[in-house]
């Protein structure tokens, strides 16, 4: 039985190349059952298998017998039993069987049982943990420390799997079958299930600003996670499920984080230490008395002609962390300065350099916790514009914008790791993206075409690249990159592949049980 209140919500989705959707999840609030399943077998087969393993885990962990630990024990065998007897029975099913993560809480803990390659990752306190193992051959180097989080995402055996559920039969104390957890749930913190096809595409510290920026609205966390997802490649169906404490909130800002610190002047510091005093005074007398916090609800503030506010720079001096400032069609010419905590997105608005000034166009210094979505940023003739949009030391996601024309399109400087996915460069006469400071962004599917250079890293910079397409072989890398690793997770139009083997999600039924088996 449940003793803390929680907000949860799912979602699943087939992605971008799959037809059909061989994921499922079962979330019961009320019961504290959570369950994410990624079926195996390909079209019915998966569907069936995962459609299995649902019921029945569903109905033994519903019935409150025995210790929480033996019921996923027995709830999993039941479904792997159950399973193989059906996939025996139709020979279009031969061969199905699926992977799952389910978490069932208990008085301040959550037990979880996992097959596979599916994950139960805990956040709370501004820091993620990915609790499960992969059951994989890249997932045990990478739980090894052997492969970092971004190589084993783009390993090609990434989506092999040596445990499941389904292809053999099992008791439910069999060793090597079912990985059995029990970890704190504290109030404060969160839970997030998934199917590979979020961990694959998604890295961790994505996942973990996306669920803390819609702290309190589970419902949002699920659907953007999907969405980025779906930005990545959607090269597979993918299924999360969020489960918050009912005190989990995105971690407070560091004192003296931004522009300065509050000491930074004399004044200041005459208002902090008048501040304190009032305060002093003010509980000595018994006025004050602890009440819960109250946290604003986040707003959506318009900008653009007709809207709320004439210029975007007027809606993000007013936004706060968790506000979206959204722009209306139309042309801006202004210098755009993000904020920590808001996103700023548009359908079909056009950024240019403010009059006299040649950018950039948008600018975040020490800024985390933002995303920019969707928009185009474009040179004019007579204003030319150096850089297109300048991280410096931000953490920030740029998604679906176009920058065409700017002598250099996007330049990041920092030790930072922000995220680039989905993006047009283009037609740059001097570098499409720039990248130094020991900054190690991740860039999926986004499009150079027309630049000088489309990439360039220096100073101790390390991109990721998945995904990407160069027109030309204009890139410009530390001779540590093995360009040859970049050629196979990427597409460069007119430049030689490498013969070396290319990440894959390789179709068909579970390979035999003593051989790490290819999942979808």
């Amino acid at each position: 039985m449940v003793k803390t209140k929680l907000r949860c919500a799912g979602a699943s989705d087939p992605g971008r190349v799959r037809q059909n959707n061989e994921d499922a999840f079962h979330a019961d609030q009320e019961r504290g059952i959570f369950l994410v399943i990624d079926g195996i077998g390909g079209q019915a087969a998966g569907e069936k298998a995962a459609a299995i393993a649902k019921e029945r885990i569903r109905a033994r962990l519903e019935r409150q017998t025995g210790s929480v630990e033996q019921r996923v024990r027995e709830a999993i065998t039941v479904a792997n039993n159950e399973i193989l007897r059906a996939s025996h029975s139709n020979p279009e099913w031969e061969g199905m069987a699926c992977v799952l993560t389910v978490a069932v809480l208990d008085d301040g803990a959550a037990v979880v049982g996992h097959v596979g390659d599916s994950r139960l990752y805990k956040i709370r306190g501004g820091e993620i943990q990915k609790i499960t193992h992969d059951h994989s051959p890249v997932g045990q180097r990478e739980d090894a420390g052997e492969l970092t989080e971004a190589e084993a995402m783009r390993h090609p055996r990434r989506n092999e799997v040596f445990r499941d559920v389904g292809s053999e039969e099992h008791e439910p104390g069999d060793p090597d079958f079912i990985e059995i957890l029990r970890i704190p749930f504290e109030p404060d913190s969160a839970l997030l299930l998934c199917s590979d096809g979020l961990s694959d595409q998604v890295p961790s510290v994505e996942i973990r600003r996306i669920v803390e920026r819609r702290a309190g609205d589970p419902e949002t966390a699920a659907r953007e996670l999907i969405e980025a997802a779906n930005r990545a490649g959607g090269k597979d169906n993918v299924t999360v499920l969020v489960v918050e404490g009912g005190q989990f909130t995105a971690p407070a800002a560091p004192v003296g984080a931004g522009r300065g610190s509050i000491f930074a002047s004399r004044p200041a510091v005459f208002a902090y230490g008048l501040a304190v005093a009032l305060a002093a005074a003010w509980f000595s007398r018994g006025a004050w008395a602890p009440g819960p916090p109250v946290v604003p609800p986040p707003r959506v503030l318009t900008a653009g002609s007709g809207a709320a506010f004439a210029t975007i720079s007027a809606a993000l001096a007013e936004a706060r962390p968790g506000d979206t400032v959204e722009a209306y069609s139309g042309e801006y010419r202004e210098q755009v300065r993000l904020n920590s905590g808001v996103d700023l997105r548009t359908h079909n608005a056009i950024l240019r350099a403010a009059p006299m000034s040649q950018g950039p166009a948008i600018l975040a210094e020490n800024v985390n916790q933002a995303r920019i979505i969707g928009f185009r940023i474009e040179a004019a003739p007579g204003m030319p514009l150096a850089i297109g949009i300048g991280l410096t030391g931000s953490d920030v996601e740029l998604d679906d914008l176009t920058v065409a024309g700017a002598e250099t399109g996007i330049e990041i400087r920092g030790p930072v790791n922000p995220v680039l996915r989905g993006n047009t460069v283009r037609d740059c006469p001097g570098t499409g993206v720039l990248i130094s400071g020991l900054a190690q962004p991740w860039m999926s599917h986004n499009v150079f075409a027309g630049n000088k250079v489309d990439l360039a890293a220096r100073d101790g910079a390390r991109p990721w690249l998945v995904g990407n397409v160069f027109e030309k072989n204009r890139v410009d890398l530390p001779a540590e990159i093995s360009m040859d690793d970049v050629r196979a997770n990427n597409l460069f139009m007119e430049a030689p592949r490498a013969t070396g083997p290319r990440p894959v999600h390789p179709a068909g039924r579970p390979a035999p049980a003593h051989v790490p088996e290819a999942k979808k």
